[in-house]
């Protein structure tokens, strides 16, 4: 017996379950392979925007209060922008999650009288609060802004007809979103995001595109922001964090876009120009250099759990062979039971809280209860180890982070453990 079997077994992990994961594990070589030298791009991208900066160790110092001439703040946000090939970019501990980060850029871009379009169909829970389809105060509905929505058609493609009727006078911005969040749709990859886009524009030169970027930075090598999105938005506890971010969300693109999501965030006639960064600069400096890796480390994680759950008769999205376009590991374990294994699956090899024994509950900004296993760093970080779902059907629970590969693998093993321990499944 081998010294990390050993330590495996003590963590509870059986020898049936480890060549399990061993076994799958040969068949994925030249697939991680690709990843990293997806990673080794991106990795060059970030580096050479940072050099281009002449970032420094002065733009590390802290700043308070109204955070006037903040050289770190200001170079940062230069440097999202030449990642992603825009003109500008918002970046700011301010920005609480990815929901705010979204909000900020729908409610800075539009005014009342204009309309919302979707053309992929519901957005993820939280923003529907936002944007009034559940009512909720100050949402956009509340501020007289409509919304329409167009749904995918059957195998997962945007009904272009649809879309094309969808687009009116009113239309003033479209928002995409880019994960699947909590449906069991394909994620888009750039490439369609860009055809989207392109179509939307032929339609309405003058229409402005969002797109939710959540989970999906550094995946690949392009961005949305480089088909055609105006802006792009996410979260910094999530990919482009790496990690070690504590809080924050970002906004890149045109100028005139971020200029209004600078008044929205602080105030009008103050913009960027006010915002300390309280000592936070060297987490989002170097988490922002670590995260593609770490991205790279989440999209093996995924993979890996594809190709566990898959051939024990679990619907997983994407499958095991498919493309990836996001850190996203759909699997739909058909029972509430199976979700709670799954969970304590991850919460059982988490480095902190790994005691904790996660459950069902309310959530704010959903409508089902909601299980969350996740012993971070960051409270709520879904770049670390982590594994959520509603409890309705079908069940599904989405895996995702990593911020090492080795821990991901962990992760799997440990969820497909708890299964087995249950009864739910066999190997």
């Amino acid at each position: 017996m081998n010294a990390l079997l050993e330590l495996y077994n003590g963590m509870g992990i059986s020898n049936a379950v480890y060549n399990y994961g061993e076994n799958a594990l040969k068949k994925l070589e030249e697939r991680f392979a690709e990843i990293d030298k997806i990673a080794e791009c991106n990795q060059a991208k970030v580096i050479s925007a940072m050099q281009k900066n002449r970032v420094s160790a002065t733009c590390f110092a802290a700043t308070t209060g109204y955070g006037y001439d903040d050289m770190g703040r200001d170079t940062l946000e230069r440097v999202y922008a030449d990642v992603f090939h825009t003109e500008a970019a918002l970046v700011r501990p301010q920005i609480t999650c990815g929901t705010h980060a979204l909000t900020v850029a729908l409610s800075a871009n539009l005014l009342p009288g204009d309309e919302l379009l979707s053309p992929v169909g519901l957005p993820y829970d939280t923003l529907q609060e936002v944007i009034g389809i559940r009512p909720s105060p100050c949402s956009l509905a509340e501020y007289g802004v409509t919304y329409r929505q167009v749904d995918l058609l059957e195998n997962g493609g945007f009904d272009y007809e649809g879309i094309r009727k969808a687009i009116n006078e009113k239309t003033k911005l479209i928002t995409i979103q880019r994960s699947k969040g909590y449906a069991t749709r394909p994620t888009f990859s750039v490439t369609q995001i860009g055809e989207l886009i392109a179509f939307c524009k032929s339609v309405k030169p003058d229409v402005l595109v969002m797109v939710d970027n959540c989970y999906g930075e550094f995946v690949e090598t392009i961005e949305p922001s480089d088909v055609g999105a105006d802006m792009t938005v996410g979260s910094l506890i999530k990919n482009p964090g790496g990690g070690l971010a504590p809080i924050g969300g970002y906004i890149a693109g045109t100028q005139a876009c971020i200029d209004r999501c600078g008044y929205r965030l602080s105030a009008p006639g103050l913009g960027q120009e006010v915002g300390a960064n309280l000592g936070l600069m060297p987490s989002l400096y170097q988490g922002f250099f670590l995260a593609p890796n770490v991205v790279a480390s989440a999209e093996k994680g995924a993979i890996f759990a594809a190709n566990l759950y898959e051939p024990l008769g679990f619907r997983c999205v994407p499958n095991a062979t498919e493309s990836r376009h996001d850190i996203i590991q759909a699997v739909e374990l058909g029972s509430e039971a199976g979700m709670v294994a799954f969970c304590k699956g991850i919460q059982a090899a988490a480095p902190v809280d790994s005691y904790a024994a996660p459950i069902p509950g309310d959530m704010p900004g959903y409508d089902s209860k909601v299980i969350m296993a996740a012993g971070a760093f960051v409270q709520g970080s879904s770049i670390e180890l982590s594994a959520d779902g509603p409890i309705r059907p079908p069940y599904a629970v989405y895996f995702q982070g990593g911020l090492t590969w080795h821990h991901a693998k962990l992760g799997i093993l440990m969820s497909l453990q708890k299964m087995l321990d249950a009864g739910l499944v066999k190997i």
